[in-house]
């Protein structure tokens, strides 16, 4: 397998490398479609209105997944949309919710990269797709594994990145940690070997998340939707507010990450709801 990699640049003249992360939309075909109370569209909206006024120099946005919540082309068009007006370019991966051919098509359709290996002067960003067909869970499958193998190999003292839908380590919600990415251990195997720093971002878990295991960083980030309540055995939705991620990527191997937020209370979820 060969890696289709795109050239990332940097705006700091530090060489720092500004990226935003926004994930689980979970948008309709309807702009008034709502997931458990939250009118996803608007929420969305609402997101992005923060992050153009945030952002300053970013030079990438990733979006790991569960962009969709039914499936619709159209849902896909609103995303599209929505990032436009975003000016650094956006890079994807499916989540269990996503249509994969119709995301793809649509994706393509409006000009967003389909680059998944994405290479700095000191960084490279792997976005790799757990999308197991029919399942919740997710799975790397083997030419994705092989991907991660070839950009170690290849760069083998850059720092990595690795952008993936489900979560690679337990974040303490049990009901939750059941639909993990179910080789994550072939994951870790891999990124041990990598003498550079390492990090996983994921989606998936609507909630932030940061912990250093095995010398590897894994990080989560909030939806812009509903949140799920952090060390919940049992599905429970949270009081706060959607959000995205910020990194900063340093040339010397270290990361800095902020989680933003709309104002709290914004977009309160039907805390009644018994099921996702």
């Amino acid at each position: 397998m060969t890696l289709s990699t795109l050239p990332l640049g940097s705006h700091a003249a530090s060489g720092v490398i500004e990226l935003s992360q926004i994930t689980d939309t979970h948008l309709f075909a309807s702009i008034d479609g709502d997931l458990l109370g939250v009118p996803t569209w608007h929420s969305c909206r609402a997101v992005v209105n923060a992050m153009k006024e945030e952002m300053t120099g970013c030079d990438g946005i990733l979006a790991t997944g569960d962009l969709s919540q039914d499936q619709s082309a159209l849902s896909y068009r609103h995303f599209v949309a929505m990032m436009a007006e975003l000016a650094p370019p956006v890079f994807w991966l499916p989540g269990n919710h996503d249509e994969a051919p119709v995301m793809q098509a649509e994706l393509d359709a409006a000009g967003i990269s389909q680059a998944k290996h994405l290479l700095g002067e000191h960084w490279q960003v792997l976005l790799l797709d757990s999308q197991a067909q029919g399942e919740t869970c997710g799975r790397l499958s083997n030419g994705q594994l092989a991907m991660l193998d070839e950009a170690i190999d290849t760069y083998p003292h850059h720092h990595l990145l690795v952008a993936v839908h489900h979560q690679a380590v337990p974040v303490g919600c049990a009901w939750l940690d059941q639909h993990n990415l179910r080789n994550a251990d072939v994951l870790q195997s891999r990124l041990e070997r990598h003498c550079a720093s390492k990090v996983v971002l994921c989606g998936h878990v609507h909630q932030g998340f940061d912990e250093v295991r095995q010398g590897i960083r894994y990080l989560a980030s909030p939806s812009t939707c509903i949140q799920f309540k952090p060390l919940s055995d049992e599905f429970a939705l949270d009081h706060t507010a959607p959000g995205w991620r910020q990194l900063s990527l340093y040339p010397d191997g270290r990361l800095s990450t902020r989680v933003w937020r709309l104002p709290p209370d914004a977009f309160v979820p039907d805390f009644s709801a018994r099921g996702y």
